[in-house]
């Protein structure tokens, strides 16, 4: 049944331009980094704008097509507008998205000193060696050198006339392929937004300097589109609101900005935060909360007509429709809730408000895995992100007797999979809850989205036709008249072999972030985690470490990190490390308050603990030099996966397949992603071959070989 009127102000057309939207809910550029190499239009392109369009956005807004593939591309495999040989793609990806009902926009991007592609050359406003190392366009950094620095040089100011000229052309071409309006990314650091910010702009020529210099840019590149597009031809601008640093734009010079943009005909403002310097209030990581960004979207609308899109970490409906409803934005803005769910706007149309999977936040499969690396997009919850293999799945022909054993995020995302498509699961969880690994999350401050999958999924096995089994480890034997098995065990702690001492010394992280809750609708009994003293050595590295860090400096332990690694937590999402490690010096990310710790979190790294002493540890750093570091415990982070069981299983003749942590200990988009693959790759002959694979889409004259 519809139920829209619960949510009446989200439902509620609006004009943008000559553009009528059909609601208020808004897909904001996002760039998925999955066209071809020359920067055409893919059919990974066309199916991944489709699926968002198909969940009812009333616009979608394509990201990061750059005016000038040659000088700038923000991915390695962004898009491109700057010849006619692109306007038949852009013509389908338009057509992809208004088959639906959405508008299509398409935002031009030239991301300057930020670039991914080219390697070199890099155009700025000003001349400078800068260290951006979480952004797409990062210095590449080989693993035995030191980082440098990379150099961006100033444009000529008859490169600027050139580059207004590209942008234009570049509008000329969205409009011809069909799309209802353009956008232009002035936000983050890029190139427009280079030139328009007070801190980043040091030119003395007539496009830096004072506001009207600094603005001569953006608003040379709206009148040449007005010119080329037509007056009624609907532009959008994407800006920084607050930059977060010493002498950037603050509300005050937004509120202006506002201003002499709509002043200057723009159809809508998409308000957005920080410069590459400032990174985490732009890409607002699990720390931050809902809806922090909205005193932004409330002053501006006050100065200005036109509509203004507000999108940071925006999740819940009901909060969505009180902001609309309170007159704090105009229209609701989603990135990467729609990579996470693109049915959101569906989901809350039809009142299926429980079955949404809200964003956690956690930047792992769209930001670090994926745009960070020099790859396509994805998403750590939702494996289907890009992928249309996941979309096309279609009811088992011949259901399966399948087994999962744990209930962590991969057993779960196996279990929920493997019965949608038909076939009979059984899930085995050892202990009394389900939710493996994620459960750390409920003692760790700053990461209390990740409760959010973790009870998704629950429910989600709660309404499916899925056996589940608490308190049960099954043995092979129980297991043998399943047709395929997943061993879904994961890792544990461990202590590194080389350690002297008292080694009773040393706590398995596990116990020690236990939650000790004892009402808990999942997990009625409680748990016991264990108690540590006031000085805490935690060693190892990767989240383990950093979310048991993060908790034990949160109650008021003295931390002392312990890591072999060459820099702390290296191989984790960096926006999150980069607000982690503000928070062990006790200070703060821009725009977050909370409490500091009561004592700074030291690290020490390149080194390794060799005995453990009455007073605390030996720690050992790559010159074999000591020193001893007191503490009242340690707490180990070294993981390993339980692959025991999978082993037995293998060896005893039963179809079974490891995924998950129990295969390899990485994070939860491996997890995820492991437990959807083991589904997809379910076959009715179950041949497999000498890798341990199912062996699928195989030649028939292969398969009758085996049937």
């Amino acid at each position: 049944m519809n139920s829209s009127n619960n949510y009446p102000n989200l439902f509620k057309p609006i004009k943008i331009g000559n553009m009528v939207l059909k609601n208020r809910i808004v897909h904001v550029p996002t760039d998925v980094s999955s066209s071809h190499a020359d920067g055409s239009v893919s059919e990974r392109d066309l199916h991944h704008h489709a699926e968002i369009a198909k969940g009812g956005v009333a616009m979608l807004i394509v990201g990061a097509t750059s005016p000038d593939g040659k000088t700038g591309r923000p991915t390695v495999t962004g898009l491109v507008a700057d010849a006619d040989n692109y306007i038949p793609g852009l013509a389908r990806l338009a057509k992809s998205i208004q088959r639906y009902g959405a508008k299509a926009v398409c935002q031009l991007q030239h991301p300057g000193r930020q670039a991914a592609l080219p390697r070199h050359n890099y155009m700025s406003a000003n001349d400078r060696v800068i260290k951006l190392p979480w952004s797409a366009g990062h210095e590449i950094v080989y693993e035995n050198a030191a980082e440098k620095g990379k150099a961006v040089r100033a444009m000529s100011t008859e490169e600027v006339l050139e580059m207004i000229e590209l942008f234009a052309e570049a509008a000329w071409r969205v409009k011809s392929a069909g799309f209802d309006g353009v956008e232009i990314h002035a936000a983050h650091g890029y190139l427009v937004s280079d030139f328009m910010s007070p801190y980043l702009n040091k030119r003395n020529d007539r496009f830096g300097g004072s506001y009207e210099n600094r603005m001569r840019f953006p608003l040379a590149i709206i009148a040449k589109i007005q010119e080329k597009c037509g007056y009624d031809y609907p532009i959008l601008v994407r800006y920084s609101v607050d930059e977060w640093v010493p002498g950037g734009r603050e509300l005050e010079e937004s509120i202006q900005v506002a201003k002499t943009f709509e002043e200057a005909g723009v159809a809508a403002l998409d308000l957005s935060q920080c410069i590459q310097e400032t990174p985490g209030a732009g890409f607002d990581p699990m720390q931050y909360p809902e809806g922090w960004t909205i005193y932004a979207s409330e002053a501006i609308k006050k100065a200005v007509k036109i509509p203004v899109i507000n999108s940071h970490s925006l999740r819940n409906p009901d909060f969505c429709e009180k902001i609309v409803a309170e007159d704090k934005t105009d229209l609701v803005g989603l990135s990467r809730q729609l990579l996470a769910d693109p049915y959101w706007p569906l989901k809350v149309q039809y009142g299926k408000i429980s079955d949404i999977r809200r964003c956690i936040s956690c930047l792992e499969g769209c930001w670090q895995e994926s745009m960070m690396a020099k790859k396509e997009i994805a998403c750590a919850i939702n494996p289907a992100c890009g992928h249309a293999e996941f979309d096309d799945m279609k009811p088992a022909a011949k259901p399966l007797k399948i087994a999962i054993v744990g209930g962590g995020p991969a057993g779960m995302e196996a279990a929920r999979r493997a019965a949608i498509v038909g076939h009979k699961v059984t899930l085995f969880e050892k202990t009394k809850e389900l939710g493996g690994a994620i459960l750390g999350c409920c003692m760790v401050p700053g990461k209390e989205k990740m409760k959010w999958y973790a009870d998704w999924l629950r429910v989600q096995i709660a309404k499916l036709p899925i056996e589940v089994k608490m308190g049960t480890e099954p043995t092979v034997e129980d297991l043998r008249g399943f047709d395929a098995v997943a061993n879904a065990t994961g890792a544990t702690s461990y202590v590194p072999e080389g350690v002297y001492g008292n080694t009773d010394k040393i706590l398995a992280f596990e116990k020690v972030i236990a939650c000790p809750k004892v009402n808990c609708e999942y997990h009625p009994d409680g748990r016991m985690p264990v108690k540590v003293g006031s000085s805490v050595i935690v060693w190892g590295d990767g989240y383990p470490a950093i979310d048991t860090a993060t908790y034990l400096a949160s109650i008021g332990k003295k931390v002392t990190i312990v890591t072999e690694k060459k820099e702390f937590g290296m191989g984790t999402e960096v926006i999150h490390m980069y607000v982690t490690r503000k928070r062990f010096q006790q200070t703060d990310a821009e725009a977050l308050h909370s409490k500091p710790y009561k004592y700074p979190v030291t690290i020490i790294e390149n080194s390794r603990i060799r005995e453990i002493t009455e007073k605390g540890a030996l720690v050992e750093g790559k010159d074999f030099a000591t020193q001893l570091v007191e503490c009242d415990d340690v707490v180990t982070c070294h993981v390993r996966s339980n692959n025991e069981f999978f082993e037995k299983l293998r060896k005893a003749g039963v179809v079974s397949f490891n995924i998950g942590d129990s295969s390899i200990p990485d994070n939860l988009s491996h997890a995820v992603r492991e437990g959807a693959e083991f589904v997809l790759n379910l076959d009715e002959s179950m041949i497999v071959n000498a890798n341990g694979a199912v062996v699928n889409h195989i030649p028939l004259e292969i398969k009758k070989m085996f049937s």
